[in-house]
Protein backbone atom coordinates (compact mmCIF):
# COMPACT_ATOMS: atom_id res chain seq x y z
CA UNK A 1 0.00 0.00 0.00
CA UNK A 2 1.17 3.48 -0.80
CA UNK A 3 1.81 5.75 2.08
CA UNK A 4 3.27 9.05 2.02
CA UNK A 5 5.18 11.05 4.11
CA UNK A 6 5.72 14.88 3.82
CA UNK A 7 8.86 16.33 5.70
CA UNK A 8 7.79 20.02 6.31
CA UNK A 9 10.46 22.88 6.56
CA UNK A 10 10.35 26.45 6.98
CA UNK A 11 6.51 26.75 6.95
CA UNK A 12 5.59 23.69 4.73
CA UNK A 13 3.75 21.69 7.83
CA UNK A 14 0.37 23.06 7.68
CA UNK A 15 -1.81 20.44 8.96
CA UNK A 16 -4.32 21.83 6.98
CA UNK A 17 -3.71 20.72 3.68
CA UNK A 18 -4.82 17.08 4.96
CA UNK A 19 -8.67 15.80 5.26
CA UNK A 20 -9.86 13.88 8.98
CA UNK A 21 -6.39 14.71 10.39
CA UNK A 22 -5.51 13.24 13.89
CA UNK A 23 -1.85 14.16 15.67
CA UNK A 24 0.14 10.92 17.05
CA UNK A 25 2.67 10.99 19.31
CA UNK A 26 5.12 8.39 18.95
CA UNK A 27 8.66 7.10 20.14
CA UNK A 28 11.95 5.54 18.04
CA UNK A 29 14.79 3.53 19.24
CA UNK A 30 16.40 6.96 18.62
CA UNK A 31 14.29 8.91 21.22
CA UNK A 32 11.33 11.09 20.08
CA UNK A 33 10.82 12.81 16.71
CA UNK A 34 10.92 16.41 16.19
CA UNK A 35 7.40 17.02 16.25
CA UNK A 36 4.74 14.79 16.66
CA UNK A 37 2.77 12.90 13.58
CA UNK A 38 0.19 14.43 11.99
CA UNK A 39 -2.15 11.80 10.02
CA UNK A 40 -5.01 11.93 7.44
CA UNK A 41 -5.26 12.18 3.74
CA UNK A 42 -4.60 14.38 0.71
CA UNK A 43 -6.75 13.59 -2.48
CA UNK A 44 -7.63 10.64 -0.88
CA UNK A 45 -3.99 9.38 -0.10
CA UNK A 46 -2.87 8.36 3.23
CA UNK A 47 -0.13 10.54 4.19
CA UNK A 48 1.84 11.73 7.73
CA UNK A 49 3.08 15.16 7.95
CA UNK A 50 6.16 15.44 10.42
CA UNK A 51 7.81 19.05 11.37
CA UNK A 52 11.54 18.82 10.57
CA UNK A 53 12.43 21.49 12.94
CA UNK A 54 9.41 21.31 15.41
CA UNK A 55 5.77 22.86 15.21
CA UNK A 56 7.57 25.97 16.09
CA UNK A 57 10.62 26.23 14.46
CA UNK A 58 12.67 26.40 17.37
CA UNK A 59 15.04 22.93 16.38
CA UNK A 60 18.31 24.18 14.51
CA UNK A 61 19.73 22.05 11.89
CA UNK A 62 22.37 19.95 13.76
CA UNK A 63 19.82 19.29 16.73
CA UNK A 64 17.15 17.63 14.25
CA UNK A 65 16.59 13.82 14.97
CA UNK A 66 17.27 12.52 11.52
CA UNK A 67 17.01 9.28 12.84
CA UNK A 68 14.05 9.25 15.18
CA UNK A 69 12.66 11.08 11.89
CA UNK A 70 12.94 8.82 9.09
CA UNK A 71 12.11 5.37 11.73
CA UNK A 72 8.89 7.15 12.70
CA UNK A 73 7.82 7.40 9.10
CA UNK A 74 8.98 4.09 8.05
CA UNK A 75 7.19 2.81 11.04
CA UNK A 76 3.82 4.30 10.06
CA UNK A 77 4.01 2.52 6.78
CA UNK A 78 5.38 5.35 4.37
CA UNK A 79 6.36 4.12 1.14
CA UNK A 80 7.83 7.47 -0.37
CA UNK A 81 8.49 10.66 1.09
CA UNK A 82 8.32 14.24 -0.34
CA UNK A 83 10.77 16.81 1.66
CA UNK A 84 9.93 20.66 1.63
CA UNK A 85 13.22 22.57 2.11
CA UNK A 86 14.83 26.21 1.93
CA UNK A 87 17.60 26.57 -0.10
CA UNK A 88 20.17 28.75 -1.24
CA UNK A 89 21.20 29.54 -4.83
CA UNK A 90 24.53 28.92 -6.14
CA UNK A 91 23.36 29.69 -9.71
CA UNK A 92 22.09 32.54 -11.62
CA UNK A 93 19.70 30.64 -13.21
CA UNK A 94 18.10 29.61 -10.36
CA UNK A 95 15.99 32.62 -9.37
CA UNK A 96 14.45 33.08 -6.09
CA UNK A 97 11.15 31.59 -6.15
CA UNK A 98 11.81 28.69 -7.89
CA UNK A 99 11.73 25.09 -7.28
CA UNK A 100 14.65 22.69 -7.70
CA UNK A 101 13.92 18.77 -7.80
CA UNK A 102 18.29 18.01 -6.72
CA UNK A 103 19.57 14.39 -8.49
CA UNK A 104 23.26 15.27 -6.54
CA UNK A 105 23.72 15.82 -3.31
CA UNK A 106 27.45 16.46 -1.44
CA UNK A 107 27.54 16.59 2.30
CA UNK A 108 29.51 19.36 4.18
CA UNK A 109 28.26 18.30 7.71
CA UNK A 110 30.23 17.53 10.28
CA UNK A 111 28.87 16.04 13.34
CA UNK A 112 25.21 14.22 11.98
CA UNK A 113 24.38 10.91 12.41
CA UNK A 114 24.20 9.56 9.52
CA UNK A 115 23.14 5.80 9.15
CA UNK A 116 21.13 3.42 11.72
CA UNK A 117 23.71 0.79 10.73
CA UNK A 118 26.18 1.92 13.65
CA UNK A 119 26.17 -1.56 15.79
CA UNK A 120 26.05 -5.25 14.90
CA UNK A 121 26.36 -5.01 11.47
CA UNK A 122 28.20 -3.06 9.05
CA UNK A 123 26.05 -2.33 5.67
CA UNK A 124 27.93 -0.51 3.21
CA UNK A 125 23.84 1.65 0.98
CA UNK A 126 24.52 2.27 -2.55
CA UNK A 127 24.26 6.55 -3.13
CA UNK A 128 25.32 6.88 -6.65
CA UNK A 129 21.97 7.81 -7.22
CA UNK A 130 20.36 9.27 -4.08
CA UNK A 131 17.39 10.56 -4.42
CA UNK A 132 14.34 8.07 -6.23
CA UNK A 133 14.39 9.27 -9.84
CA UNK A 134 11.02 8.26 -10.49
CA UNK A 135 9.53 10.27 -7.80
CA UNK A 136 11.59 13.35 -9.59
CA UNK A 137 10.47 12.71 -13.23
CA UNK A 138 6.96 12.66 -11.42
CA UNK A 139 7.34 16.01 -9.79
CA UNK A 140 8.58 17.69 -12.89
CA UNK A 141 5.53 16.53 -14.94
CA UNK A 142 3.09 17.86 -12.31
CA UNK A 143 5.10 21.21 -12.24
CA UNK A 144 5.54 21.40 -15.86
CA UNK A 145 1.16 21.03 -15.79
CA UNK A 146 1.19 23.53 -12.85
CA UNK A 147 3.29 25.97 -14.53
CA UNK A 148 5.48 26.64 -11.49
CA UNK A 149 9.29 27.53 -12.45
CA UNK A 150 11.55 24.01 -11.84
CA UNK A 151 14.78 23.22 -11.92
CA UNK A 152 16.05 19.18 -11.45
CA UNK A 153 19.17 16.88 -11.93
CA UNK A 154 21.28 19.91 -9.93
CA UNK A 155 23.39 19.21 -6.74
CA UNK A 156 22.84 20.27 -3.15
CA UNK A 157 25.54 20.91 -1.00
CA UNK A 158 23.96 20.56 3.08
CA UNK A 159 26.10 22.22 5.61
CA UNK A 160 25.96 21.99 9.30
CA UNK A 161 24.43 25.28 10.13
CA UNK A 162 22.71 27.66 11.79
CA UNK A 163 25.33 29.83 10.61
CA UNK A 164 25.18 30.65 6.93
CA UNK A 165 28.35 30.15 4.41
CA UNK A 166 31.31 33.22 4.08
CA UNK A 167 31.79 34.53 0.64
CA UNK A 168 35.16 32.47 0.19
CA UNK A 169 33.24 29.13 0.83
CA UNK A 170 29.62 30.09 -1.35
CA UNK A 171 32.37 30.67 -3.86
CA UNK A 172 34.10 27.09 -2.97
CA UNK A 173 30.82 25.32 -2.93
CA UNK A 174 30.28 27.43 -6.90
CA UNK A 175 33.35 25.42 -7.98
CA UNK A 176 32.73 22.46 -6.46
CA UNK A 177 29.54 22.09 -9.29
CA UNK A 178 26.96 22.39 -6.23
CA UNK A 179 23.81 24.78 -7.76
CA UNK A 180 21.99 24.72 -4.20
CA UNK A 181 22.75 24.50 -0.30
CA UNK A 182 20.53 23.98 2.72
CA UNK A 183 21.04 22.42 6.23
CA UNK A 184 18.42 19.51 6.25
CA UNK A 185 19.16 17.23 3.16
CA UNK A 186 22.06 15.13 4.70
CA UNK A 187 21.40 12.83 6.16
CA UNK A 188 17.57 12.59 6.04
CA UNK A 189 18.16 11.31 2.31
CA UNK A 190 21.15 8.39 3.51
CA UNK A 191 18.53 7.49 6.11
CA UNK A 192 15.30 7.27 4.14
CA UNK A 193 17.69 4.90 1.40
CA UNK A 194 18.70 3.01 4.10
CA UNK A 195 15.10 2.30 5.09
CA UNK A 196 14.26 1.64 1.63
CA UNK A 197 11.92 4.57 1.53
CA UNK A 198 11.53 6.29 -1.93
CA UNK A 199 12.99 9.99 -1.07
CA UNK A 200 12.77 13.61 -3.29
CA UNK A 201 13.75 16.66 -2.52
CA UNK A 202 11.28 19.66 -3.27
CA UNK A 203 13.21 22.38 -2.40
CA UNK A 204 12.66 26.77 -3.21
CA UNK A 205 15.07 28.99 -3.75
CA UNK A 206 14.70 31.79 -1.23
CA UNK A 207 17.94 33.58 -2.11
CA UNK A 208 21.62 33.73 -3.64
CA UNK A 209 23.30 32.78 -0.81
CA UNK A 210 25.96 35.29 0.18
CA UNK A 211 28.62 34.95 -3.92
CA UNK A 212 26.22 36.93 -6.01
CA UNK A 213 27.51 40.71 -5.66
CA UNK A 214 24.63 42.10 -7.02
CA UNK A 215 22.16 40.68 -4.17
CA UNK A 216 22.01 41.30 -0.60
CA UNK A 217 23.40 38.44 1.61
CA UNK A 218 21.01 36.11 2.82
CA UNK A 219 19.06 36.80 5.92
CA UNK A 220 16.71 34.16 7.95
CA UNK A 221 13.79 36.97 7.37
CA UNK A 222 14.63 36.68 3.62
CA UNK A 223 14.07 33.18 3.56
CA UNK A 224 11.04 33.34 5.73
CA UNK A 225 9.46 36.41 2.89
CA UNK A 226 9.94 33.97 0.15
CA UNK A 227 8.66 31.01 1.68
CA UNK A 228 5.78 32.83 2.51
CA UNK A 229 4.83 34.50 -1.05
CA UNK A 230 5.57 30.78 -2.69
CA UNK A 231 4.77 28.06 -0.22
CA UNK A 232 1.18 27.55 -1.85
CA UNK A 233 3.22 26.28 -5.26
CA UNK A 234 4.79 23.18 -3.14
CA UNK A 235 1.06 22.68 -1.41
CA UNK A 236 -0.38 22.76 -4.80
CA UNK A 237 2.89 20.40 -6.12
CA UNK A 238 1.78 18.15 -3.09
CA UNK A 239 -1.78 17.63 -4.16
CA UNK A 240 -1.28 17.79 -7.87
CA UNK A 241 1.80 14.35 -7.26
CA UNK A 242 0.35 12.66 -4.30
CA UNK A 243 -2.56 11.22 -5.83
CA UNK A 244 -0.44 9.94 -9.23
CA UNK A 245 2.19 8.02 -6.82
CA UNK A 246 0.06 5.30 -6.15
CA UNK A 247 -0.56 5.56 -10.31
CA UNK A 248 3.03 5.76 -10.77
CA UNK A 249 5.47 2.96 -12.36
CA UNK A 250 7.59 2.52 -9.79
CA UNK A 251 10.96 0.56 -8.80
CA UNK A 252 11.85 -0.82 -5.82
CA UNK A 253 14.79 0.75 -4.50
CA UNK A 254 18.08 -1.44 -5.01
Amino acid sequence: MIKIGIIGGSGLDDPKILKNAGEIVVKTPYGSPTSALTCGTMEGVETVILARHGKNHNIYPSKVNFRANIWALKEQGCTHILASTAVGSLREEIAPGHLVFPGQFIDHTRKRETTFFDEDVVVHTPLAEPFCNNLIALISSCAERLGIRYHRDKTVITIEGPRFSTKAESHMFRSWQADVINMSTVPEVILAREKHIHYAVIAMSTDYDCWHEEEEPVTWEMIVTTMKKNAANVINLFMEAIPKIKEYDDICLR
